[in-house]
């Protein structure tokens, strides 16, 4: 694994508007850089990120059918009480997952270590299946790259074999906050993705979704949802107005209630519970724990819920060396061991890893000057090169 200086496609911004990323710059910073790009052997590829990101999911599902059953994890996990039944219908039921990415701490010189998943609404898929997909092929043409260079990339694929499984031939309505460019932009490729499985698909803003007196959602020509995508977590889902509908509702949702399990950070000290000592794990407990003093003066603090680094603070021998604000932390703290990410030039990286289709399939690698990944990190392609 390595960091490696590139010249830039001289027209990748054009490009970058011609299809549709129109996020590629934020707040005047470059969010897609590709002034460098980070370099992989396949072993790395196959056996340090492919492998555990597969043990990972598994390792994620037993989670889930332990914490069903099990009053006293979901409330560590502070789930609502009155969703419990449904989100363990949505479980048993075999409602299916279409995505998901673990965040990993690798350096390539040791086992990739689980930062957090990010279960239910990650972002980045147009920039990681599509857009760096595209510079690949250009950088291979203007010898950017070496000729033989390849990229572990079949997220496009997956998702789209997943929405045939999702969907089995359905309309399917996809929601999200419309207004914000990243999130219109990761919405509208959704739609595209289920637009070539095969389904019927209508755009809308989460504020658009109506009710009616029989608690059916429904959208602006008074259709009914019966298949949405949600940009939107649940964590939020669960506390708005109309969360008291949703047991009682027809609609199928993607990502599943279940994966509301999975979408906090109280997932990371009940997986070390559950494997202690795991290679792709790192120590980690409930800040309410007296075992977090094993910890030392040296951990991550993190909410059970937060998005994009707020609220997340790492401390290095009792000071904190890094920290973001935020509106979180009201449901509570976990603490991790600090993790090692490879930091060249003062380039903090963290490897995303995509899970599709049930399958893992592609990389994403954001960068930051500082330890914490924010909404404002960096986004270089990857290559495989040996």
């Amino acid at each position: 694994m390595q960091r490696i200086p590139c010249r830039e496609r001289a027209d990748w911004r054009e490009l970058a508007e011609q299809t549709g990323f129109a996020f590629h710059t934020i707040d005047g910073e470059s969010y897609w850089d590709e002034t460098a790009y980070w370099g992989f052997t396949l072993t790395e590829i196959e056996e340090d990120l492919e492998a555990p990101t597969r043990e990972l999911d598994c390792m994620c599902g037993e989670l889930v059918a332990r914490a069903i059953g099990d009053e006293a994890m979901m409330r560590r996990l502070a789930i609502p009480v009155r969703y419990w039944n449904w989100i363990a219908a949505s479980w048993t039921g075999s409602q299916p997952s279409l995505y998901g990415r673990f965040d990993l701490g690798y350096c390539g010189d040791g086992p990739a270590k689980l930062l957090e998943y990010n279960a239910d609404t990650p972002t980045g898929l147009f920039e990681s299946a599509v857009f760096q997909w595209l510079w690949l092929e250009q950088a291979i043409e203007q010898q950017i790259v070496p000729a033989d260079a390849d990229q572990y990339n079949s997220l496009h694929e997956r998702l789209i074999e997943g929405w045939a499984t999702v969907g089995q031939g359905r309309h399917v309505h996809l929601a999200g906050m419309i207004d914000n460019a990243e999130d219109n932009g990761t919405v509208r490729y959704m739609e595209e993705c289920a637009r070539q499985a095969g389904l019927g698909t209508t755009m809308l803003a989460m504020s658009d979704i109506g009710r009616r007196s029989d608690g059916s959602f429904v959208d602006l020509d008074d259709r009914p949802i019966d298949l949405m995508f949600k940009l939107y977590p649940w964590e939020w889902m669960l506390r708005e107005a109309f969360g008291d509908r949703l047991p009682g509702s027809a609609t199928q949702f993607v990502e599943p209630p279940w994966k509301a399990i999975l979408s906090t950070k109280g997932i990371l000290p009940l997986l070390w519970e559950m494997f202690p000592g795991h290679p792709n794990l790192l120590p980690a407990y409930f800040e309410s724990d007296p075992a977090a003093a094993s910890l030392g003066t040296s951990y991550v603090r993190k909410p059970l819920y937060s998005r994009e680094g707020a609220n997340v603070e790492i401390v290095v021998g009792g000071s904190a060396i890094d920290a973001d604000g935020g509106p979180y932390g009201a449901e509570g703290f976990v603490r991790q061991a600090v993790g090692t990410i490879p930091h060249p030039g003062g380039n903090y990286a963290v490897v995303g890893s995509w899970v599709a289709a049930g399958r893992p399939c592609g990389l994403s690698l954001r960068e930051d000057r500082g330890p914490i990944t924010k909404n404002t990190s960096r986004f270089l392609p990857h290559a495989i090169i040996g």
